[in-house]
């Protein structure tokens, strides 16, 4: 049996009403119930799942139509239920969100009134009706959010154009998660600040990434959904472009992630040449592709989320490190290895960073001579015949530091620091030792960067932390890996001083919020602090066009 009643007038969202539909389900006596609001594609779902009822044929968009449905005769059901339903919108009604009332508005111009320098719009509402109240706002210089789905395709490309033609940005349809400023937008993690900026296509693929960030230890300034589609053929990566062009601008963003779905080839060239005009490292994932070369100039190219992460946190680690550098620019560089895997990986880093061609014959241990810059494996029999190694004994690495006291062109040192069985009792200190001798020569006219690696463990009759804690207090500067010092080394020699202050977009500096759709978006924005006016959104004149023309020109 279908019972079943209309509550007039009565605009909930979505979800809502799914939730109330669980809960009054398991009413004692109910096999299922169903609560939708009354627009043309729930009444059609009613239908076609077998709970339609002849009473929902007058309801409009703005009432609420239950359907009741029951194993045995029970008119009296529909009583129960119907105070049921009263119960929980009267509770969603008294929501509270941290201990605050949220502020609320059944009027656009009201919630306007009550928040006047809003700089963003939330949508969650049905996607038959979205893009109007998107354009509402575009017009009123309101970025937007669009969560909602089933936006057609056409008005997606017109209200993403109008976005672009007035220096706003439209985040989907159907973008799932998004943080700005630290404000979470829809589905969104608590992530940590940092100097990563990220712009992905839709949800999922942002969360992992940004969580995957955070467990590398490291932060997130902002992420920018575009939607599912926004790289096809037909919309042309219009979001895509802005996005870049906002994180571009943004000073706090030293590093740009980016992740989507396979785009179309025509737009993933076009979002391409955009990501290698931006003076910022930027790490590309188009996932399903196997891109053949893994950099190309500042883009980075990853084939999974896990290596998107890693690539990113690494870029970043470098760019926060460079800021506190002297300036060695277009100084070369002396790599100095007493492991010769090490000379031979740093040459072959160095190498692909340059554009260049390592050393095949190794004369004199040297890995690397290209463009003034030169590796050198001084374990090579050239420095061992007579001597012991300079793992052993790090006097032969010394002397060659010390020439440098009457090398200024040389701006950038690379080492290794070998701890273990067999090796010198305190590497560490010799490295140091040597290094303060030739910046004392040069007295501070021209600096030297020095960047070491280590190699060994705490448990090494060395252990790894003292010799990272000498390093580090002798002014040298101890990354990871030799991919990090390689490319410390090369940012270091390469990067332009930057005397344009860049004009942050305001979307960027902060973000207060106009929330139309789903309340528990807008409970969790004011949770988190941020400034929200939840629009009560409902159809205009129960979705009577004419009628909802007549109001819009007497307004």
């Amino acid at each position: 049996m279908i019972y079943a009643f209309v509550k007039k007038g009565s605009f909930q969202d979505s979800v809502s009403l799914m939730l109330i539909s669980r809960k009054l389900s398991a009413s004692q006596g109910v096999d299922e119930v169903s609560v939708m609001m009354g627009t043309p594609a729930n009444k059609a779902l009613l239908e076609a799942t077998g709970f339609w009822h002849s009473d929902f044929a007058t309801a409009t968009p703005n009432d609420i139509c239950a359907a009741i449905r029951t194993h045995e005769e029970m008119p009296e059901i529909v009583d129960v239920i119907r105070t049921s339903l009263e119960n929980e919108l009267n509770s969603i009604a008294q929501g509270q969100s941290g201990g605050q009332h949220l502020q609320k508005a059944r009027r656009w111009e009201s919630s306007l009134q009550k928040m006047p320098d809003a700089n963003l719009l939330l949508i969650s509402i049905a996607g038959e009706y979205a893009a109007e109240l998107a354009q509402q706002g575009l017009d009123d210089g309101k970025n937007v959010m669009l969560f909602s789905d089933n936006v057609p395709l056409e008005q997606e490309i017109a209200l993403k154009k109008s976005a672009r033609s007035k220096g706003l940005l439209v985040m989907g349809p159907d973008c799932g998660t998004a943080m700005v400023a630290g404000a979470p937008l829809a589905f969104a993690n608590v992530l940590p600040k940092g100097s990563i900026g990220v712009i992905g296509a839709s949800g999922t693929g942002i969360q992992e990434l940004t969580s995957q960030i955070a467990l590398l230890h490291q932060g997130v300034t902002h992420a920018l959904g575009l939607g599912g589609r926004d790289l096809s053929a037909e919309v042309g990566g219009i979001s895509a472009l802005s996005a870049l062009e906002m994180l571009a601008a943004d000073d706090q963003s030293k590093v740009l992630a980016f992740v989507s779905k396979p785009p179309a080839e025509s737009v993933r060239l076009k979002v391409l040449a955009a990501m290698k005009s931006i003076a910022k490292p930027v790490v590309a994932l188009f996932l399903g592709s196997r891109p053949e070369k893994r950099h190309e100039g500042n883009v980075w190219l990853a084939s999974s989320l896990a290596e998107a992460a890693q690539l990113t946190v690494m870029l970043a680690n470098v760019e926060e490190i460079a800021t506190n550098q002297p300036n060695v620019a277009e100084r070369k560089i002396l790599g100095l290895y007493a492991g010769g895997t090490l000379a031979a990986e740093a040459a072959m880093l160095l190498a692909d960073q340059i554009g260049a061609e390592t050393d095949k014959h190794h004369h004199q241990g040297i890995m690397l001579n290209a463009q003034g810059h030169k590796l050198i494996d001084l374990g090579d029999d050239a420095y061992t015949v007579g001597r012991p190694h300079p793992m052993i004994d790090p006097t032969t690495r010394s002397l060659e530091i010390l020439k440098l006291a009457n090398q200024p062109e040389v701006g950038v040192l690379l080492l290794d620091v070998v701890l273990g069985y067999g090796a010198c009792d305190d590497p560490a200190f010799a490295v140091v030792e040597a290094v303060n001798q030739v910046r004392a020569a040069r007295k501070n006219q021209h600096p030297l960067v020095v960047i070491a690696t280590v190699t060994g463990t705490q448990q090494d009759p060395q252990p790894r932390a003292e010799q990272i804690d000498a390093l580090i207090n002798g002014d040298i500067v101890v990354m990871n890996t030799l991919q990090e010092a390689v490319l410390l080394a090369h940012h270091l020699i390469t990067r332009q001083p930057s005397h344009q202050q860049n004009a942050i977009p305001p979307l960027l500096q902060g973000v207060k919020v106009i929330n139309a759709g789903l309340r528990s978006f807008a409970q969790d924005l004011q949770t988190s602090g941020c400034p929200v006016v939840h629009y009560q959104w409902a159809p205009v004149a129960g979705c009577n066009q004419h009628l909802a023309a007549l109001l819009k020109k007497l307004n």
